[in-house]
């Protein structure tokens, strides 16, 4: 068994006999504290196993590859999860901009306030990503037909003349 996939069978574990709320006190500390130390670092590239990580934060390796699922996608080679041993050492070469849109993201205000961003991106560039993340959630119909455009059947007449006609 993947060590992915005893990440998530521990969380369902875990919210079953702890609840929801105990699980997120316990990862959203363990993540914090991880990445108080990869943001207040970034300059230096982190490498690690998944073991030393876990020594280090005083926790499992199942919660550090939660961590390593979480920024997996924020990375810029991201990892085949599945294939994640224990004892693989990872390259933390993080995209940070795509890393704080993933926290916006992810909800993780606990993360994107994190006072360490001020040492990576000003207020400036932290409003301008939080724009394009927003900017991102809204669904545009870019092909909305207006009621005097040609009608797109080819008949010539004005689309609320012919199919438009009852809208």
């Amino acid at each position: 068994m993947s060590l992915y996939s005893q990440w998530t069978d521990m969380v369902v574990d875990y919210v079953k006999t702890k609840g929801e709320a105990a699980f997120w006190s316990e990862y959203s500390d363990i993540e914090r504290r991880i990445y108080t130390e990869l943001l207040g670092s970034h300059n230096t590239v982190k490498k690690a196993t998944i073991e030393k990580l876990a020594k280090d934060y005083n926790t499992t390796s199942e919660f550090v590859m939660g961590f390593v699922d979480g920024i997996n996608e924020s990375l810029k080679n991201p990892y085949d999860l599945e294939n994640i041993a224990a004892d693989q050492e990872l390259v933390f070469d993080i995209d940070f901009e795509q890393l704080y849109f993933n926290m916006l993201d992810a909800k993780a205000d606990y993360l994107y306030d994190l006072p360490q961003w001020d040492g990576i991106f000003s207020v400036e560039k932290r409003k301008e990503i939080a724009v394009q993340y927003r900017e991102s959630k809204i669904a545009r119909n870019e092909n909305k037909i207006g009621r005097n455009d040609p009608c797109p059947c080819g008949s010539g007449k004005k689309y609320k003349k012919c199919c438009g006609k009852g809208e």
